[in-house]
């Protein structure tokens, strides 16, 4: 018996409904990330950092010492998994099924963000290209700096949703509208 599955975002019912037409302060959820973690071997740490930022097409996030998460919108989860493994050192897994990537952005992102986790978000603090483990919502979560005014915060599937409506409610004062990322 041969079963076929249609992919459907896990949170397909949150954002049913929402004005299409993204405001100046916007919440896209992206759906189809690839999302690897990516882990050093003792005393290869050096070389897998610079062979990852070497790669084109793709966004390293700072986890902790040797673990990143490398993320990207063009590249595939099996050709991506195929090249860092290709790195001397270096053990990476796929997690772009179990992680949900959404992309906040807006003149008042930091005040919206402030209300849900406790990062200091200045724009000397945490520069472009910065990112953290952090508690968003009270979930385990990465937060990056992608723009002036733009992040993107990276959670667990099962605690998605939670992380969802949590910051559309503290965008509410903002007018905070949300969807699905056309990229």
């Amino acid at each position: 018996m041969t079963l076929s599955f249609a992919h459907r975002h896990v949170l397909e019912d949150h954002i049913v409904g929402f004005e299409t037409r993204p405001n100046p302060h916007h919440l896209a959820v992206v759906r189809r990330p690839t999302i690897l973690c990516v882990l050093a071997h003792a005393g290869f740490e050096g070389g897998v950092k610079a062979a990852l930022h070497a790669l084109e097409g793709v966004c390293v996030r700072i986890c902790g010492p040797a673990e990143w998460l490398v993320v990207s919108h063009s590249v595939g989860p099996e050709a991506l998994l195929r090249l860092v493994r290709e790195i001397e050192g270096v053990s990476a897994f796929d997690h772009s099924d179990g992680r949900v990537l959404m992309r906040i952005a807006g003149p008042n992102v930091r005040s919206i963000l402030a209300k849900c986790l406790a990062v200091d978000l200045h724009r000397d603090s945490f520069a472009p290209g910065a990112s953290a483990n952090i508690l968003i919502a009270h979930v385990a979560g990465n937060l990056a700096r992608i723009g002036e005014d733009a992040f993107e915060i990276i959670v667990p599937r099962s605690y998605a949703g939670t992380v969802f409506e949590e910051v559309k409610e503290m965008g509410r004062e903002f007018a905070l509208t949300a969807g699905f990322s056309e990229d």
